[in-house]
């Protein structure tokens, strides 16, 4: 019998491991234009583990040093790659110029790179 048909899976979420929250919204919230859902520490002064989202893309950002390894990388399938990267180049964000390139497997993409090195790729594929 396979046990995965009687799995459901909800969502995936990732974690990415950050060092300076400061940094992390310069990047997430005001470059990329995510927003903040939620936070929690412990108690004042602790990590933060956050929650943040872009339409239906969420993410999570942790300060904890055992949620995960910086340098990650998260491909994202989306539509409307030109727009979303037009309206990235408007904001020039001083660390981050991100060109929108064709690839081999028939897609268009860009990369950012976070300021812990966790990096994400979007992608849209021609159809």
């Amino acid at each position: 019998m396979d046990a995965t048909n009687e799995i459901t899976f909800k969502r995936e979420v990732p974690i990415f491991r950050i060092f300076s929250i400061e940094k992390a919204r310069e990047f997430y919230v005001d470059y990329l234009g995510f927003k903040i859902d939620w936070e929690h520490r412990f108690e004042p002064g602790l990590p933060v583990y956050m929650q943040i989202s872009l339409g239906n893309l969420q993410i999570h950002l942790s300060e904890n040093h055992g949620d995960a390894c910086p340098g990650s990388c998260l491909f994202v399938e989306l539509t409307g790659i030109e727009r979303f990267h037009a309206a990235l180049q408007l904001k020039a964000y001083a660390f981050m110029r991100p060109g929108l390139e064709d690839a081999e497997w028939g897609a268009r993409y860009f990369e950012v790179i976070d300021p812990f090195g966790n990096k994400i790729r979007f992608n849209e594929y021609k159809r």
